[in-house]
């Protein structure tokens, strides 16, 4: 039996701090030794752009990931936390679902969530999301930039992103930042 080559890709870094939301990703898809793509695209806007998503892991696996997200964050009404712990459900017990070979990171204007395969929706205490081969680089760089600089949480996100691209292998600096603006207190709305 054949063994199907090996994609190495991503880092993906959100920061949910006061309000405020950024997710962001590097381009680079890396088969084995090989960089294949620059420029992927692996986080968006879900819910009425109200979420953000990211993926780590096997593209294909990521959107069929990000298609069932968007069905249970329509099925329980932008409810972040219920649609992840259902999403983790059924990936767990899915004949089908459990085969993929992804990781999403998650995120809206109160919950930051990792979730995985085997079960887990992981929320991250301090509000920072790191996935993928560069995430423990680009964690560490936003702790730093969230302890020692006041930069808003999409300069966080870039400048972590950046530091990544130059440590890791498998993360490159043509980034895509996605964001959530924190929201007016009288109007509701997005500054």
């Amino acid at each position: 039996m054949r063994k199907h080559p090996d994609f190495h890709a991503t880092t993906i870094l959100g920061i949910l701090q006061d309000g405020e939301v950024a997710l962001g990703g590097d381009g680079q898809v890396t088969l084995e030794d090989t960089i294949v793509k620059h420029n992927t695209r692996k986080v968006r806007k879900m819910y009425n752009d109200t979420i953000l998503a990211g993926f780590a892991g096997t593209t294909a696996d990521a959107f069929t990931l990000f298609d069932k997200f968007e069905q249970k964050l329509d099925q329980y009404n932008g409810n972040l936390n219920r649609a992840a712990v259902e999403l983790a459900k059924d990936w767990r017990t899915d004949k089908y679902l459990r085969r993929l070979e992804a990781l999403l990171g998650v995120i809206d204007r109160e919950n930051a969530l990792i979730i995985s395969g085997s079960g887990d929706v992981i929320e991250c205490e301090d509000g920072i999301i790191a996935i993928g081969s560069g995430g423990p680089y680009a964690l560490a760089a936003a702790r730093a930039l969230i302890k020692y600089t006041k930069l808003p949480p999409t300069e966080i996100v870039k400048e972590a992103l950046l530091i990544t691209a130059n440590i890791c292998i498998y993360t490159n600096d043509k980034i895509t930042i996605e964001e959530l603006k924190k929201k007016n207190k009288r109007s509701g709305k997005s500054k």
